[in-house]
């Protein structure tokens, strides 16, 4: 399956990774300033005391990001874990539409999940709210890539349905597996 929006996909996974870059720079500068403080101990010397205040809310912020924006991009490059126990079994006739009940399914609960994300970061905007740690983060911030985040896997899904529903409608013996890799991927 080629989806359209392929390049969304990568750039939420692109945000996902930055996620996990700065998450991993947090934490080895957060490592390195202790350190230096350990050896100027071990030396005789008083510490620095450096630190990043809020590296804990910060990287819960980030581990967000890191999960939910690469969600539409697993997905469409089938990275997501499938049981296919049962329905490998399944003519493809019947397979085709079992995969349309399942993206319907899942297309509905992201669909909820998306409305429920946006009201609370309508709210959370509306009445000012903060993070409670060291850092007053807006709350809206890290809402909002979860609202965007689970709105680019709803919009996944709704491709992977309409290429879905267009194999049923006129071939459906010619379905191939969601999960099953093309041979351009493999090269």
């Amino acid at each position: 399956m080629t989806f359209k929006f392929d390049k969304l996909y990568r750039l939420g996974a692109w945000g996902a990774a930055a996620c996990m870059v700065a998450i991993c720079a947090l934490i080895a500068f957060q490592v390195t300033f202790r350190l230096i403080d350990a050896l100027l101990v071990l030396v005789g010397l008083s510490r620095l005391g450096l630190s990043i205040t809020g590296v804990s809310e910060l990287a819960s912020y980030l581990l967000v990001g890191a999960t939910f924006l690469g969600l539409a991009y697993t997905f469409v490059h089938h990275a997501h874990i499938r049981v296919t126990l049962l329905i490998g079994r399944l003519p493809s006739a019947v397979r085709v539409w079992f995969e349309v009940f399942c993206l319907i399914i899942a297309l509905a609960i992201s669909l909820i999940l998306s409305y429920g994300l946006i009201e609370l970061a309508r709210e959370s905007l509306a009445y000012n709210d903060v993070s409670s740690g060291f850092l007053s983060i807006p709350i809206w911030i890290p809402q909002t890539v979860l609202a965007t985040s689970v709105g680019l896997l709803c919009l996944a899904l709704i491709e992977a349905l309409l290429m879905a529903l267009r194999i049923a409608a006129r071939d459906p013996s010619s379905f191939r597996e969601a999960t099953a890799t093309d041979d351009s991927e493999m090269h």
